[in-house]
């Protein structure tokens, strides 16, 4: 079937025919037959290289053989038991050794329910009953964080979808990215405040970088006002090396979230930090968490792999740098927006200067984008469909994919 039958039959089935909304291309999205390397085949034919890479996880490309090794070989003893399995420990003592912030990990299903874990964490370590978390800044589909962005340094939060309690997000409080007087003036005046949650790196609007010190200026402000400061890595863990964004700014959070890449394509989360802190987690502590999935065992085989072969293979980092810078370097000069990197997160912005927050996102020309984006498909190039979302790139991308690319980006600006 093509790819439009199957969107049709979808749309019948499956609530506005996708099973996340970013994948709502209009008029409908392709379907993949297929996928390896950095190509991805379509039900319809097309053989696209992916810089999407699966919204992140994917810096070894698709179908990576070593993954896929280390998931048939745990396929052969089962894979779903209900009890600890030795890959826990393993894969806790790689995780927690490669990240300062983290003594303890707990394994979880997804980043989202890793945000989710972390901010419940913080509140019951601290005994507080509110948190911040940057505007713009997505932590996943629950209650407390699915706040409309741009409300205000001060104001309460407004629910963001339909269904969210307005009781629940007037605990969650909003700074601007960027901003550290915002956070010191809320955290002032606020001593309610359990935590600080945020992405270090902006992904789901960017990237947007930190500019220098906001980083290391958040921490001090958080501990000067007894708030936890919880990265949440969900994106940048693994991606902009090894240690996250945690260790190559040099920024210790009391509290980290992972996702994404420590999966290696398959389902998990993960949320570490402070041992005082996790070990209020149940059965050691109070705070409940618990999920039957948690810490599967075909998630925990690939992700291990993933970790260990980057480990092994650490010039990665350095090739996906250069590849996006050059990227950077094939843009007509004349070109109106601004290219923002960092490591593998690339994205072109339709705006004049780099955004320094989401107030500053939104006003990049959408339809512009819209065009642009229709365009490098024309040429064989899949981005994420939205101005509002980073493109990545993985090791399996050639030489010759990045000069498609680059001549892609080259003729549609």
């Amino acid at each position: 079937m093509k790819s439009s039958d199957l969107f049709a039959t979808a749309r019948q089935l499956i609530p506005g025919g996708v099973s996340s909304p970013v994948r709502a291309i209009k008029p409908y999205p392709f379907y993949t037959a297929e996928a390896s390397g950095s190509h991805i085949r379509t039900v319809d034919g097309r053989d696209l290289i992916d810089c999407c890479c699966a919204y992140g996880p994917l810096i070894l490309g698709h179908a990576n053989p070593v993954i896929r090794g280390a998931i048939k070989s745990q396929l052969e003893k089962g894979w779903l038991y209900g009890t600890p399995v030795p890959l826990e420990p393993e894969f806790a003592r790689l995780i927690t050794s490669d990240h300062p912030g983290m003594d303890m990990v707990r394994f979880v299903s997804s980043g989202s329910e890793a945000t989710m874990a972390a901010i419940r964490l913080a509140r019951g370590f601290t005994g507080k009953p509110d948190i911040v978390k940057i505007e713009g800044g997505f932590h996943g589909a629950h209650d407390g964080v699915l706040v409309k962005a741009g409300s205000g340094a001060t104001t309460l939060g407004i629910p963001d979808s339909a269904g969210v309690l307005a009781d629940i997000v007037a605990h969650t409080r909003q700074v601007p990215y960027n901003d550290p007087e915002a956070l010191e003036s809320l955290l002032s005046g606020n001593p309610d405040m359990a935590a600080l949650i945020l992405e270090p790196v902006m992904g789901n609007i960017g990237p947007v970088l930190p500019e220098k010190n906001y980083l290391q200026e958040i921490r001090s402000i958080t501990k000067a006002h007894d708030v936890l400061l919880i990265f949440d890595e969900v994106i940048t863990g693994y991606r902009v090396g090894i240690g996250g964004a945690q260790k190559y700014f040099r920024v210790r959070p009391d509290l980290t979230t992972l996702g994404k890449i420590i999966g290696g394509g398959l389902p998990i989360g993960a949320f570490g930090g402070r041992r005082e802190i996790m070990e209020m987690t149940a059965p050691a502590g109070p705070v409940y968490q618990a999920g039957t999935f948690s810490g599967n065992s075909l998630s925990l085989s690939a992700g291990i792999a993933t970790v260990r072969f980057l480990q092994k293979n650490r010039g990665i980092y350095g090739d996906l740098e250069k590849k996006s810078a050059a990227i950077k370097d094939c843009i007509p000069k004349d070109a109106d927006g601004s290219f923002v990197s960092l490591g593998s997160m690339f994205k072109y912005f339709f705006r004049p200067t780099p955004p320094r927050n989401y107030q500053e996102v939104k006003e990049c020309d959408t339809g512009a984008f819209s065009r642009f984006w229709t365009c490098m498909m024309d040429r064989g190039i899949f981005l994420p469909p939205s101005q509002f979302e980073t493109n990545f790139l993985s090791s399996a991308h050639t030489e010759d994919d990045l000069e498609r690319i680059m001549a892609a980006y080259a003729s549609c600006i």
